[in-house]
């Protein structure tokens, strides 16, 4: 049977290759649930083993039922029925039956609730798998996270009241954060919500663009307190589907045609509030966004790697002037930048889901301390490790999802014609990119999330870190070449930091944070370099491609051009209104 997990090679390194013991020893809590629970793990390898097989089991979910249905789904999208309901396309509403059969819609809740109690980096490994099936699914499956911080932040009445559900799948979620007038500018959020005559909350106001609006658990960001007009001012609540909450619309949209996305109408609709006050953007939103901008950063994984199957099957098959195209030169190159950019994609994304794996698990061991003194150092380390999380999860989602347009755009040029019809699935894969690249904050916010760790030298003691931490020897030579890449980037990030220009770290901030993903990248591949001969072979391309890219940022960043800035006018034109 065809396996979407066991038949990736790289997917199957890093599984082997990362440190998932650790990972399970944290999550595990030194095994004490074995004691609670008989289908809890003993130990570390029976932990892991546990994922071996729930990653299987998804693999083959995905390869034989979810991915024949996907292009169907892509043609029928979802319905918006006459009495406000939405019916899923059926391929999508057969996979949640299945992925709720096979116990795998509370993945990383607790086990007390139903969960699986898995570390992000396994969420993550399934999030891609489920998304290389189809994209759109993935926006359903992947929306767990809001069980999460349910679990993170509500009360007891509230998990208990929702989380077992969720864990089953009788339940789905939506994050209700998006309005008309506040999409990346969350702080302005005017949907209101007050307490009734009996002190009860309720929820009025329009949110727009939510993905899988219909669904039964809804976490909706509201204006709490009325004379607040900033972030301080919002809080997060649960409200349940019911006759107060109305699908006013669904989106009609370039790709991802199975997620429907709704417009929703909140008329004093009853709600829960979720932990304290004032606290909803702030704490509960950034935390929830945090996760699902890996999640993201997974699905365009998924797609990067449909996309590229498809045309690495095609090239090795199709023949013109004689040979297969695989053999033409210029075709060979767009394939290998396709696998080493997926590869490296993949390194980035798996080791900021292990980062935050080993953040959640040093908070949990916090509260276990033995003593005030180990206490006190858990919380150091846990801090450390949430600074490298906050720098690491921007640049995952960043460079994952421009990688899955780049990869699907070359699919298509190695298909030419064939790959812009709908013979072929690479222009669906193209199409489904390009949102990875939007939703759960733009490219150019993630760029502004990732600068501060880049240009605060955390960059710099990552990489460093990564190499004198390598399982392995890192081959020496490639090793220079990263210090070298580092060299360069302190010298781009000191003259944008010195420049007095308005605006220039700003305006210079892409290419900076290009160049640390860039090293990040390499120091992670250096240490697979150090287990794998293949790896080898990609460290040697990515950094034979991108030390030129270094210098040649380095030199942008270092030129003092400000003219995008001060000779806008001239450069873009005057603005004009559409016919």
């Amino acid at each position: 049977m065809a396996n979407f997990f066991l038949d990736n090679e790289d997917i199957l390194f890093l599984f082997e290759h990362m440190n998932l013991r650790k990972l399970a020893a944290l999550y595990e809590e030194g095994f004490r649930f074995s004691l609670e629970h008989d289908f809890a793990p003993e130990d570390a390898e029976d932990a892991v083993d546990n994922y071996r097989r729930i990653l299987s089991s998804l693999g083959e979910l995905a390869a034989e039922v979810i991915a024949p249905t996907a292009a169907q789904t892509d043609r029928v999208g979802n319905v918006l029925n006459d009495d406000g309901s939405v019916s899923y396309a059926p391929g999508i509403a057969e996979a949640m039956t299945r992925l709720s059969q096979a116990d795998l819609m509370g993945f990383t809740l607790p086990y007390r609730f139903g969960g699986l109690n898995c570390p992000q980096l396994v969420y993550t490994m399934s999030n891609e798998i489920v998304s290389r099936a189809d994209a759109s699914l993935m926006n359903l499956y992947g929306l767990q996270g809001i069980a999460e911080t349910i679990n993170a932040y509500a009360d007891e009445t509230i998990k208990h009241a929702v989380l077992p559900d969720m864990a089953a799948g009788r339940k789905t979620g939506a994050m209700v954060l998006t309005e008309p007038d506040a999409g990346s500018d969350l702080q302005s959020v005017k949907v209101r919500a007050f307490q009734d005559g009996n002190g009860n909350w309720v929820v009025q106001g329009v949110k727009r663009f939510i993905t899988n609006g219909c669904g039964d658990v809804l976490l909706v960001l509201a204006r709490s307190e009325p004379d607040m007009a900033d972030a301080r001012g919002l809080s997060l609540f649960v409200v349940e589907r019911g006759p107060r909450v109305k699908v006013r619309r669904l989106e009609e949209k370039l790709g991802i045609h199975g997620s429907p996305t709704c417009e929703l109408f909140f008329d004093d609709a009853p709600a829960l509030l979720i932990g304290r006050r004032q606290r909803g953007l702030v704490t509960y939103v950034m935390s929830l966004m945090n996760g699902a901008r890996v999640g993201i950063a997974a699905q365009s994984l998924g797609i990067g790697e449909a996309a590229y199957r498809v045309a690495r099957d095609y090239a090795g098959k199709r023949k013109q002037f004689g040979l297969e195209i695989d053999r033409i030169p210029a075709v060979r190159e767009l394939l290998v930048e396709m696998s080493v950019d997926l590869q490296a994609a993949r390194a980035l994304t798996y080791w900021a889901s292990f980062s935050v794996d080993l953040e959640v698990g040093t908070l949990r061991a916090v509260e276990g301390g033995d003593s005030p003194a180990e206490a006190r150092r858990l919380q150091q380390e846990a801090r450390r490790l949430r600074r490298v999380s906050a720098m690491l999860t921007p640049m995952s989602k960043y460079y994952a999802s421009e990688m899955s347009m780049r990869v699907a755009n070359s699919a298509i040029a190695v298909l030419g014609g064939s790959g812009y019809m709908r013979d072929y699935s690479v222009e669906r894969h193209l199409r489904d990119s390009r949102i990875t690249t939007i939703y759960e904050g733009t490219s150019q916010l993630q760029v502004v999330a990732a600068l501060s760790g880049v240009t605060s030298g955390l960059c710099e003691t990552l990489v460093e870190d990564l190499l004198k931490g390598s399982a392995g020897v890192p081959p020496a030579p490639q090793v220079e070449q990263v210090r070298e890449g580092l060299a360069l980037l302190a010298e781009a990030v000191a003259f944008a930091k010195q420049h007095k220009g308005a605006g220039y770290l700003d305006l210079y901030s892409r290419k900076i944070v290009d160049m640390a993903c860039t090293l990040v990248i390499a120091a992670l591949l250096c240490d697979h370099a150090s287990r794998s001969e293949r790896k080898l072979a990609v460290l040697e391309r990515w950094l034979a491609i991108k030390m030129p890219e270094l210098r040649m940022n380095r030199d942008l960043v270092c030129s003092g051009d400000e003219a995008v800035i001060t000779r806008f006018d001239a450069l873009a034109g005057t603005a004009v209104t559409a016919p």
